[in-house]
């Protein structure tokens, strides 16, 4: 009897600090699961049909809160991305941790999205993000940067902080710095020196990239209004100076948009001037952002007709408007991208698109979705082929 209530007492003296950690802490593992029918025709190519998830919605993670006390929060986040249509067991999504508070916002520490993807338009204002037929990368109207200076589906900033003020009369804003050389921090492009790709290995001539957005939110009777705006900057590192011909200059990109709602229809565009397009910046995308490592050249399905000429200035816009009827959202949206020419290198290239579809919310948490998405590339490059697509996707949906 007195070894049974010995260990009884040694097992509650180890629970409990378990169950204190459980009043305070609140770890929650999240997802997404999404496969596409989708087929690709790109003039002059055999079109290709795949069954998966190449723009990488699909995506599960963990999501960690400690409360602290005094309103201070501890913060944790990592999450995987994968395809449902091969083998891969998985890349790196956003992985940080960091503090918060509802008196003065959010800051995050490690590898983090831009605000130019999910706070102030991007991904935000764009219904098909995440498919074949997002706007940005293949579809030509938003900037889709590799290092995820952008608004790349899945470009993502290393060695990165991040701050997220709160909701203050309608307005929010957002900072990004990231104090290193982003050819040496991106894991698709890879980079001089630092093991493997680079991919982790600190930045390099301390060139502070950075990137601020705000955003203002209001209502005036059945009206919403959403408007926001933002400038990103990455600049020139010795190392990237090297690669690139001629006078290169730091890459600046000025962003605004807004959205307007009323009833079930939602109106959204945005606006974004590029100078100076870097290599590793608006001159490119993520895999991801272009649906493919390879381009039509090779066979293969990736384009990146938001990319600008490198070291070249150029602008994108974005228009979409939603209907909703029911549990379905009728969508009708384009835009195009013009990359200016370099003298010297490269020519005058233009991609306009437009796309049609729906998505049908079978719950809360599942969806149908299709549509059609038509790019007409106008390449001025003597010899280039304008690689027109036509891309047609039907796909399904899960959040958990």
């Amino acid at each position: 009897m007195k070894k049974k209530l010995i260990s009884l007492a040694v097992a509650g003296a180890l629970a409990t600090p378990l169950a204190v950690s459980a009043d305070s802490t609140n770890v929650t593992l999240f997802g997404s699961a999404q496969a596409e029918y989708n087929t690709v025709d790109i003039d002059g190519i055999s079109s290709q049909s795949n069954v998966g998830d190449d723009a990488g919605r699909s995506r599960w993670g963990l999501n960690v809160t400690e409360q602290l006390g005094g309103g201070l929060r501890a913060m944790a986040h990592i999450e995987y991305g994968l395809n449902l249509g091969s083998g891969d067991i998985g890349f790196a999504r956003e992985r940080w941790v960091g503090l918060g508070n509802d008196a003065w916002g959010d800051v995050k520490f490690g590898r983090v999205a831009s605000p130019f993807k999910d706070f102030a338009g991007g991904m935000t204002i764009d219904p098909f993000a995440y498919t074949t037929l997002q706007a940005g990368g293949s579809g030509g109207t938003m900037v889709a940067s590799a290092n995820g200076m952008g608004a790349g589906a899945n470009g993502f900033v290393n060695s990165a902080a991040r701050y997220d003020s709160p909701v203050v009369e309608g307005f929010a804003f957002s900072a990004l710095l990231m104090p290193g050389d982003s050819q040496r921090l991106d894991p698709v492009l890879g980079g001089s020196g630092g093991g493997s790709g680079g991919a982790n290995s600190g930045g390099e001539d301390g060139e502070w990239d950075f990137q601020i957005a705000a955003k203002h939110s209001s209502e005036f009777g059945a009206h919403g209004f959403d408007v926001f705006g933002g400038y990103s900057r990455d600049n020139v590192s010795t190392s990237q100076r090297n690669l690139i011909a001629g006078d290169v200059d730091d890459e600046e990109i000025w962003r605004g948009g807004a959205s307007w709602t009323f009833a079930d229809f939602r109106l959204s565009g945005q606006y974004e001037n590029i100078n100076n397009a870097s290599l590793t910046g608006a001159a490119s995308c993520t895999t991801a952002g272009m649906l493919g490592a390879t381009g039509p050249a090779t066979g293969g399905t990736g384009q990146c007709n938001s990319a600008m000429n490198v070291n070249g200035d150029g602008n994108v816009w974005f228009v979409g408007g939603e209907y909703k009827i029911g549990n379905t959202r009728l969508i009708a949206q384009g835009g195009m991208s013009h990359a200016k020419k370099v003298s010297g290198f490269a020519s005058t290239k233009d991609a306009r698109s437009f796309t049609v579809g729906a998505i049908h919310d079978l719950s809360k948490r599942s969806s149908l979705f299709g549509g059609y998405q038509r790019v007409d590339v106008r390449d001025h490059t003597v010899g280039a082929a304008d690689t027109d697509r036509n891309t047609y996707t039907v796909g399904v949906r899960h959040h958990f």
